[in-house]
């Protein structure tokens, strides 16, 4: 997408960020954005904007920065809920379908293929998380979740769209745009 930060760019009037942070808002008790960015550039959500602590490894410091503040700000939090920021139809029943799939973590699917940024996270397993992400080899959302156990929750499509279509080329964004002037 030339290098720049993706959740910036317009979807219609808003920015994919927004458009993300819509979605999400009325399916969670708080929000915070993880972000390795310049925190003026979120300026507008009036949220709180959570770095990483170096140094980064990618989604699972995210996750870790959101388990941190939860604990932090919101006494009695027992999970987190985790999307990704250049994904804007994602379902708008993600966190209660997640929430009902028991067990430990639990993470999207959509058409056989797991989406580990979607997830529903047990703030309990934070220190596991800090262990995992100080000894491990490669830090993949999935190598973690497969450590302290996780459940799938499948998606349909809707109207013949992928739920967790997110958009990383031009064209993708395009698809996107034709996408919200059906919605």
């Amino acid at each position: 997408m030339g290098g720049g930060d993706k959740f910036l760019l317009r979807l219609g009037d808003r920015r994919l960020v927004d458009h993300v942070i819509a979605r999400l808002r009325p399916q969670v008790g708080c929000l915070a954005i993880s972000a390795n960015c310049d925190p003026a550039l979120l300026s507008g959500t009036q949220l709180p904007v959570l770095a990483d602590a170096p140094p980064s490894r990618g989604p699972l410091s995210g996750l870790l920065a959101g388990m941190v503040w939860a604990e932090k700000a919101h006494p009695g939090c027992t999970h987190i809920a985790t999307a990704a920021a250049d994904t804007p139809f994602f379902p708008a029943d993600l966190v209660s379908r997640l929430s009902g799939a028991g067990g430990s973590a639990a993470l999207a699917a959509s058409a056989g293929r797991v989406h580990p940024v979607f997830g529903l996270w047990p703030l309990a397993t934070r220190r596991l998380l800090e262990d995992f992400l100080a000894g491990a080899q490669s830090w993949r959302m999935m190598d973690f979740a497969a450590q302290i156990g996780w459940r799938e929750v499948d998606f349909a499509p809707v109207d013949g769209c992928d739920p967790f279509f997110n958009i990383n080329t031009p064209e993708q964004l395009d698809a996107a745009r034709r996408r919200e002037h059906k919605e």
